[in-house]
């Protein structure tokens, strides 16, 4: 098993976090890993993700949501291929922090069989989409 985690400290109230956060149908404005999402963030859903690591070509994922606690974590699992090969779950966590801003927690658990091999996808390209995209979320709640 292998974890990555990045975070940002957010100058905007956990509301307005959220609510970026949560309008998949502006991701192809600001989103530089998750070029796309379709579907609805329902716990047991099925969605559709584009996801694009920095410097690596997208791919497509079918991930079904796990977990939707308002303002507070979303969570979905998906996998490659047959359960085991390469798993993830992507989690995404906000904290409320002092003077209406949040910490916002980007993670994701991967375990299977494929995570030795490549681990050094996951801890370059697949982290610096994280950071990316942790920073265009920033950028796009401090801004309105």
């Amino acid at each position: 098993m292998k974890e990555l985690r990045t975070e940002i400290h957010i100058q905007a109230p956990v509301e307005k976090v959220w609510k970026v956060l949560t309008d998949v149908e502006k991701y192809p404005q600001w989103n530089p890993f998750i070029k796309s999402l379709q579907g609805d963030l329902v716990e047991g859903e099925i969605i559709q993700v584009e996801l694009q690591p920095a410097d690596k070509k997208p791919m497509t994922m079918r991930p079904q949501i796990i977990l939707v606690q308002k303002e507070r974590e979303l969570r979905w699992k998906g996998r490659m291929f047959l359960p085991g090969i390469f798993d993830g779950e992507h989690i995404f966590e906000l904290t409320v922090l002092e003077n209406q801003t949040t910490q916002f927690i980007h993670r994701e658990k991967f375990s299977g069989i494929m995570v030795p091999f490549l681990k050094k996808m996951l801890d370059n390209n697949t982290r610096r989409g994280f950071e990316m995209m942790n920073q265009q979320l920033k950028e796009r709640c401090e801004a309105q």
